[in-house]
C-alpha cells in the first residue's frame, strides 16, 4: 500500500459567507464561524481568503486491512476484510477517547487520492473501504469523492462514526454509504455536553436517518459511573427497539485512557447490559470482553447458531441468502 505527501487545497462543502470576512461551516452542528486563517474545531476546515477550504482532504493517518468484525460490523458481509482509512481530527472532545493521539492531537498524515484508494482496495481484495479510526464525517468532501470511486469499482463503503453531522450533508452522503457503525455514547444530553463537549440530539437524528436506508449497527462504550446504570441502558435499548429491533447493539468495555482514570468496566456490568438489551433486541453483543454467550449470532426464532466468532475471526456461517439455514428465518444479515 502506497501513499504520497502531495495534495491540493480542496473547496469545502456546506458553508456560507458571514459578515466581516468570516465564513460559517455548516457541516456539523457546531456551525463554526471562522475568521481569516482560522480553523474549525475539527481541524479539517480553514478560512483561506474568505473561502472555506477542506485542508484535511485526502490526508490520512493510517491505511490498513481489517476484519469487518473489527469495525464492529457483525451482520454486514461477515468474514470479509475491508480497507480502513482515517483522518486527523474530530468534532467531539471526549475525555475517554481511545484514539486521542489522532483525534485530539496533530498526527503525521499522508495524501492518498480517491482513485488510488479505490485501486488499492481492489488490489488488496477488500470488500470495500471503511472510513474510521477518528471521525470520518469531518472528512466529508473526501469521503464523498472516495465513496463514489469505490462504488464505481463494485465495492462497499462503511462509516464508523459519532454521527455528529447536520441533516443536509448527511442526506447527501447516505446514498453512497452501504453500512454504518454509529457510536451512541449515552442517552443523557448532559453526558454529551459535559464529557464530549457536544450534543446528543444530532446523533439520534443520524440514527433515525440511517435506519432503514443503510445497514446500521450501534456501539455503546459503558463507562463506570457515567452511563452504566440500568436506566441508562434501558433508554438506549428502547430507542434502538423503536427504530428496528434487528439493529445489532455492541456493548464495549471501557479502559482508562486519555484524561479519564476510572477503572475498567466490570464484566458483570457488561453482562447486565447485554441481558437487559436482549429482552427487546434480537442481536446483542459484548465486543471486547469474552463473556461466552455474547459473541455469536443466534437465530432469534430457533436459537441455533448462525455465526460463530472468536475475537475478530469468524468460524461457521449458517446462512443462506441472509436467512437461517435451519428454520429459514430472515435474519437481516447481509452476505
Amino acid at each position: 500500500m502506497t501513499m504520497t505527501a502531495y495534495s491540493q487545497p480542496h473547496p469545502a462543502s456546506h458553508w456560507a459567507k458571514s459578515p466581516g470576512g468570516k465564513v460559517r461551516c455548516l457541516l456539523c452542528p457546531f456551525n463554526c464561524a471562522l475568521a481569516e486563517g482560522k480553523t474549525g474545531i475539527c481541524k479539517g476546515k480553514t478560512n483561506i481568503e474568505g473561502e472555506l477550504v477542506a485542508v484535511n482532504y485526502g490526508r490520512t493517518t493510517s491505511l490498513s486491512m481489517d476484519p469487518m468484525e473489527k469495525k464492529p460490523l457483525y451482520h454486514f458481509l461477515p468474514g470479509t476484510s475491508i480497507l480502513s482509512i482515517g483522518p486527523n481530527g474530530c468534532n467531539l472532545r471526549c475525555d475517554f477517547c481511545q484514539n486521542y493521539h489522532i483525534s485530539q492531537g496533530q498526527s503525521p498524515t499522508q495524501y492518498i487520492s480517491p482513485q488510488d484508494l479505490a485501486s488499492i482496495a481492489r488490489k488488496e481484495g477488500a470488500a470495500g473501504v471503511a472510513y474510521t479510526y477518528s471521525e470520518p464525517l469531518i472528512w466529508f468532501e473526501y469521503v464523498m469523492d472516495a465513496a463514489q470511486a469505490v462504488r464505481a469499482r463494485g465495492m462497499v463503503n462503511v462509516l464508523v462514526s459519532n454521527g455528529f453531522i447536520n441533516p443536509a450533508p448527511l442526506a447527501e452522503l447516505l446514498p453512497w454509504v452501504d453500512a454504518m457503525n454509529l457510536d451512541i455514547k449515552s442517552m443523557d444530553p448532559s453526558f454529551y455536553k459535559k464529557i464530549c463537549k457536544s450534543a446528543l440530539d444530532p446523533v439520534l437524528e443520524t440514527a433515525r436517518a440511517a435506519s432503514g436506508r443503510i445497514h446500521l449497527e450501534i456501539t455503546n462504550l459503558i463507562i463506570p459511573g457515567l452511563n452504566d446504570s440500568e436506566a441508562d441502558i434501558r433508554k438506549l435499548v428502547d430507542f434502538i427497539a423503536d427504530l428496528n429491533d434487528q439493529i445489532p447493539l455492541h456493548f464495549s468495555r471501557y479502559f482508562p485512557t486519555y484524561k479519564r482514570t476510572t477503572p475498567p468496566t466490570p464484566p458483570q456490568t457488561l453482562a447486565m447490559a447485554a441481558q437487559i438489551a436482549s429482552d427487546k433486541l434480537k442481536y446483542v453483543f459484548v465486543g471486547n470482553l469474552d463473556l461466552g454467550q455474547w459473541s455469536d449470532t443466534l437465530c432469534p426464532v430457533c436459537s441455533r447458531r448462525l455465526i460463530h466468532r472468536s475475537g475478530y475471526r469468524v468460524g461457521e456461517i449458517n446462512l443462506l441468502d441472509g436467512n437461517c439455514m435451519f428454520c429459514g428465518h430472515p435474519t437481516g444479515i447481509i452476505q
